[in-house]
Formats: C-alpha cells, sequence, structure tokens
C-alpha cells in the first residue's frame, strides 16, 4: 500500500475547537510506558497507542487520576493504523500536541533465514509509522507554533549492524530523520527530540523475535526510567538529541572513528545468534 493513503493532505481543523492532546505509541511496556507517566504529570490529555490491551488498560488506570487517559489497542504495522489513530482523535476532538514514536521492535538473524513478513513488519514498525505520524501532525504543530515530537532512537543506528541488519538500518534512518528534522523546524516553536540509548531494561530484547546474542550479553543495560527521565527533560529544553548514558556516548563516539568495514566486522563478531553459533559449532 502506497505511504501516501494513510498520511493523505486534509484540511487542518480549527484546533480553537480542538483539546491539545499527547499521543504516544509504543505504550504499552518499556520507554512508551515511562513516558506517558512522566506526560501524564503534565495534566493534558493522554492517548496511549500499544498492542496489548491489558498492559495499556492497566496503564490508564494507574495515570487516571493525573489526566484524561485514552487507551488505543492498535498494531502500526497494519495498513490502516494512522488511519484509525487520525480518524479517533478527530471523532473525539484531540488534536495532537505532543508526538512520542515509542514503538518499535527488532529481529535478530541472518537475514535471509528470518521471516520475509516479520522483517517487513519491522520497516512498517520502526520506519513508516513514526514518518507517516510526523506527516500528518507536523503541520498542525508548526500552524500552532508550539508541540513536537520525541523520537526513541538507539546507538544501533550508529553502525553497521550484522544479524541486525534492519532493526539498525531503522534506527540510522530515525537518527538521520529526526537530527534533520529539528534543524528544519528551527525559529518554529517546535521541538523534535531523539532519545538514543544504549540496551535498556526492558522486554524489548527478552522477546523471541530478538534472540540472544554475546553483543546483547555483554553490552551494560540502562534503566528504563532514567532514559525516559533524560528523554522528556531534553524535550522540555528543547534540545534535538539525548544520549543518557556516559557508556552509550563513549560507544557513538568509537562508532564515528572507526571505519564501517571494521565495525561491522567487530559487531558480526559480536552479535552472532546463540543459536547459529550452536548450529555452525
Amino acid at each position: 500500500m502506497p505511504l501516501t493513503n494513510p498520511v493523505q493532505s486534509h484540511p487542518q481543523p480549527d484546533s480553537s475547537a480542538l483539546s491539545p492532546a499527547t499521543l504516544i505509541t509504543g505504550a504499552s511496556s518499556g520507554l512508551g510506558r515511562e513516558l506517558a507517566r512522566l506526560a501524564s504529570a503534565e495534566r493534558q490529555a493522554l492517548i496511549i497507542v500499544g498492542r496489548s490491551t491489558a498492559e495499556l488498560a492497566s496503564l490508564a488506570a494507574e495515570l487516571q487520576p493525573r489526566c484524561e487517559v485514552y487507551p488505543l489497542e492498535i498494531d502500526l504495522a497494519q495498513h490502516d493504523a494512522i488511519e484509525k489513530i487520525e480518524t479517533w482523535l478527530s471523532q473525539h476532538r484531540f488534536y495532537c500536541d505532543v508526538l512520542v514514536n515509542s514503538a518499535g521492535f527488532g529481529v535478530l538473524g541472518p537475514l535471509a533465514e528470518t521471516d520475509p513478513a516479520m522483517q517487513l513488519q519491522l520497516i512498517e514498525v520502526n520506519v513508516k509509522a513514526p514518518l507517516a505520524l510526523s506527516l500528518r501532525f507536523l503541520p498542525g504543530m508548526i500552524q500552532r507554533s508550539r508541540g513536537g515530537i520525541i523520537y526513541v532512537g538507539s546507538i544501533t543506528g550508529y553502525a553497521p549492524g550484522p544479524f541486525m541488519s534492519s532493526y539498525c538500518a531503522s534506527k540510522a534512518f530515525i537518527r538521520s530523520f529526526s537530527t534533520a528534522l529539528a534543524s528544519e523546524l528551527v525559529g518554529t516553536g517546535v521541538t523534535v527530540t531523539c532519545l538514543t540509548p544504549g540496551v535498556v531494561k526492558t522486554q524489548f530484547f527478552d522477546r523471541s523475535t530478538m534472540g540472544s546474542s554475546r553483543l546483547i550479553k555483554i553490552l551494560p543495560r540502562g534503566d528504563a526510567v532514567e532514559a525516559a527521565q533524560a528523554a522528556w527533560s531534553a524535550f522540555r529544553q528543547g534540545k534535538s538529541i539525548v544520549v543518557p548514558r556516559m557508556i552509550d556516548r563513549f560507544i557513538i563516539g568509537l562508532c564515528w572513528i572507526v571505519p564501517d568495514r571494521l565495525l561491522a566486522r567487530l559487531v558480526r563478531r559480536l552479535n552472532v545468534p546463540i543459536s547459529t553459533k550452536a548450529k555452525s559449532g
């Protein structure tokens, strides 16, 4: 389905007749969940998007005393996901004031041996959905001279990642795209911030699609609460990028100075899935 379908040009509604809302994707768990907790403290209506009805309901019940919370069970890999979000906002008389693109997943393994459908879903969720949502809601933000977007990137976006090639490439897109967009929007009153963490203690790396490798096991895991706090603080300060931990800044520095060919060789040695190493042994 062409990318233009879910983000066709629409007349911008009169925002004076609508209420502002913060829209967070990937809110069922991990960084998205922590960012929702921080956003709720600002008392603005919160729309939390995810795939787990139970997790969304639990989060909504927790945050409801602070602000209006509306859980939306939507899979961003579906072709009509953006249209569903847009329709819900319109029907409930909200406009997107702050957009948090936190949804994402990875697939570990040799590309030729992984599920093609899963790889394409990764691009839908990690790349296409953040772009489509930005295209849809950014014009209104610029028109109102307020609001902004938080993207959840990764230090993996700074290096080629054998056995996680599509995931690392998707985070490289987010890094480049968000940096360019932040520069485009200077002076508009709209803030773009990219959170760039390393491995964080969430369910992300425990999922079956990520499997296990020596690299994932040896990298020190950061705290999701601290990473989310760093992102929210940087966003409110108008910063375009935030790397929460010193160790992650050090790794990014190495990625800048080491040629991609050598980085890919190093990552390949460390990132061979354990199941693959067992087969080759």
